[in-house]
C-alpha cells in the first residue's frame, strides 16, 4: 500500500499528528509519499530512505511501481481543499484528518486517529464520490483565457465578490442560456452540495446532503428581498457577466481568490471527474449536522 500525506505544515500541531501517522505506517510496511512542504519542516533522519517526495506532474503508477491508494490531508477543512486541488484528476481517495475546528471534510479526530488508520490498511472504509464546480472565462473578444485561472476546480464553491468597499456589483446570470436574473448585491456564490455547510450556509443558503446532485446559486446581501437562493441541476451551465463601477471583481475558487476585470466572462459547470472521499466508521453528513451543527437543537 502506498499513500501520500499533505498538511499546513505552518501549524505544530499538523506536525505532531503527521509524525504519528509516519511511526504508525512504518510499523505497517506501507510506502509514504510527503508534501514537499512537510518534509522542509520535519526531521526525517529516524525514518532512512523513507518517505518520499510527492510528485504532482509523476503518473501515481510510476510512484514505487504502485498505485497510490490514498491520500490523507492533516489540518482542517481548508487544508482538505487545498489537497484536493492538489491531487486534481488522479482518483486518489482523501481521507481528512481534523486538526482545525468545524471540520466537515476533515471528518477524523486526531484521539480515533489510531484506530481509524487500522480500518484504512484493513480496507474497512466505503468511498463517496463528491462533485466539483469547473470555471472557465473568457475575454471581450470571445477568445479562451484559461491561463488567468491557475486552479478552475472547486469542491466547495465559486464566489464572485466585490473589490474591496466599492459599491454592489451587477452579476447577469444565465442558466443554459437563458437569463435567471442580473444580481444587484455584493457577489454571488455557486454552490455544490459539499460546500452547502460552508461560504453558501453562512449567507443563508439551502443545506445539500453530499450525495445530491445539484448546483445553488446564493446571492450575498441582495439588493431586493424577493432575491432567494435557487438549486439547479448539476449538469446545467452557467454564463457570468459582472459589471461594476470600478470595472474589476473578484473571483474565488474554493478561497483561492484573485481579481479580474469586467471584461472577463465567467462559465461554470460541473468539472469532468469526483472527488473521492474516504468515509470510515459511522461518520455521516447526518451525524455532523446534529454534532457539529447542533442541529435540532
Amino acid at each position: 500500500m502506498t499513500i501520500a500525506i499533505f498538511g499546513n505544515a505552518m501549524k505544530p500541531q499538523t506536525l505532531v499528528e503527521v509524525r504519528h501517522i509516519l511511526d504508525f505506517m512504518t510499523d505497517k510496511g506501507v510506502h509514504v509519499l510527503l508534501s514537499q512542504e512537510l518534509r522542509q519542516e520535519l526531521d526525517l533522519r529516524e525514518y532512512p530512505g523513507f518517505p518520499e517526495n510527492w510528485d504532482s506532474d509523476r503518473q501515481p503508477e510510476n510512484v514505487y511501481g504502485e498505485p497510490i491508494d490514498f491520500a490523507l490531508s492533516v489540518g482542517g477543512d481548508g487544508t482538505f481543499l487545498t489537497s484536493a486541488a492538489v491531487i486534481g484528476d488522479k482518483n486518489i481517495p482523501i481521507l481528512g484528518v481534523n486538526c482545525g475546528h468545524l471540520g466537515f471534510l476533515a471528518e477524523v479526530q486526531t484521539q480515533d486517529l489510531n484506530d481509524i488508520l487500522q480500518k484504512l490498511v484493513s480496507h474497512e472504509y466505503t468511498i463517496e464520490q463528491r462533485s466539483l464546480l469547473h470555471l472557465s472565462v473568457t475575454d471581450k473578444e470571445s477568445i479562451s483565457r484559461d491561463n488567468l485561472i491557475m486552479a478552475p476546480n472547486a469542491l466547495n464553491e465559486i464566489a464572485i465578490l466585490k473589490q474591496g468597499l466599492t459599491n454592489m456589483l451587477s452579476i447577469e446570470t444565465r442558466v443554459n442560456g437563458e437569463l435567471l436574473h442580473t444580481y444587484h448585491s455584493d457577489g454571488l456564490v455557486i454552490a455544490t452540495p459539499t460546500g452547502s455547510t460552508a461560504y453558501n450556509l453562512s449567507i443563508g443558503g439551502p443545506l445539500m446532503v453530499p450525495q445530491s446532485r445539484g448546483i445553488i446559486l446564493t446571492p450575498i446581501a441582495p439588493h431586493s428581498l424577493t432575491v432567494k437562493p435557487i438549486v439547479v441541476p448539476d449538469d446545467w451551465t452557467f454564463d457570468i457577466q459582472v459589471s461594476s463601477r470600478y470595472d474589476s471583481f473578484m473571483v474565488s475558487v474554493d478561497g483561492r481568490s484573485q481579481s479580474l476585470s469586467t471584461d472577463i466572462s465567467l462559465h461554470i459547470e460541473r468539472a469532468p471527474y469526483t472527488v473521492k472521499v474516504v468515509q470510515i466508521g459511522d461518520n455521516s453528513f447526518l451525524k455532523s449536522l446534529r454534532t457539529k451543527l447542533n442541529w435540532g437543537k
